[in-house]
């Protein structure tokens, strides 16, 4: 990225191709469908970095049959004793199934291991394993995206302070994510170093950049179908049948059931 910032993506333009865009999805998803693929996308980065905005366009007009989201609490105390990968694993597609994780076991690589919820051993486990975990994904036959969503200190921080005072988002801004602010470079190595480690060519990375993120939404789901080798599947044919004549049914009476209250009607 060159030191020039860009023009941020004006509304109209932004609108106008982002359903362009989200009308391939469609098509993605019934090629998805038809050829039995399996399809997970890994959203990765820091602390709001656009990621959740991203992954609301990419499943808005999708089937949530087809292409669901995964975004896990923290593990039980049962699941910290399983392999790590192990409840990861459990939220993989079938056959036809689309999989975008809102953060997933790269958990371990970030705020596991800057926060001191894991140990030196496990994040540097994590680092061996991730790799094969991943080559044996994609060798099984799992397209596997990943992208890392990157965001300045000060856009983040921004992002933050109108989370703070739109009660509409509050419930978005965690202690978590103030404590991010202060360990920001602790992340930072964090990030270097999980890149190192699992940049690999069977599954690399993606770097979004994401303080437009009217142009980071636009980019990252471009890739994506530039990405996978999908065609349209043509719809079944379907045609509406003719509305039968009415017999002699009669709705029962309205007074025998309780309706919702006209709030609209006070506006």
């Amino acid at each position: 990225m060159t030191g020039t910032k860009a023009a941020k993506v004006p509304r109209s333009a932004y609108e106008r191709e982002l359903l362009r865009l989200q009308t391939e999805l469609v098509k993605l998803q019934e090629w998805v469908r038809a050829e039995g693929a399996r399809l997970v996308v890994v959203f990765e980065g820091r602390d709001a970095a656009g990621k959740g905005g991203t992954i609301k366009r990419v499943a808005e007009h999708l089937n949530p049959r087809v292409a669901r989201i995964a975004a896990l609490p923290k593990p039980s105390e049962r699941q910290r004793t399983q392999w790590y990968f192990q409840r990861y694993v459990e939220h993989l597609p079938a056959a036809g199934e689309i999989v975008l994780f809102d953060r997933s076991w790269y958990n371990r690589a970030g705020v596991e291991h800057v926060m001191g919820f894991c140990t030196k051993e496990e994040h540097q486990r994590f680092l061996r394993q991730c790799p094969i975990f991943e080559r044996m994904l994609v060798e099984d036959g799992i397209l596997l995206r990943k992208y890392w969503f990157s965001v300045s200190d000060t856009e983040q921080q921004e992002r933050f302070r109108r989370r703070l005072e739109d009660p509409l988002r509050r419930w978005k801004l965690s202690p978590m994510d103030l404590e991010s602010i202060t360990r920001w470079e602790a992340y930072s190595r964090a990030k270097d170093e999980m890149m190192v480690h699992t940049d690999i060519a069977e599954a690399p990375w993606f770097v979004v950049e994401s303080d437009d993120k009217r142009r980071a939404r636009l980019n990252m789901i471009a890739h994506l179908l530039d990405s996978v080798p999908y065609r349209e599947v043509p719809p079944p044919v379907l045609e509406l049948p003719p509305r039968p004549s009415s017999t002699d049914y009669e709705r029962s009476p309205r007074d025998l059931q309780t309706y919702v209250p006209d709030h609209a009607a006070r506006l």
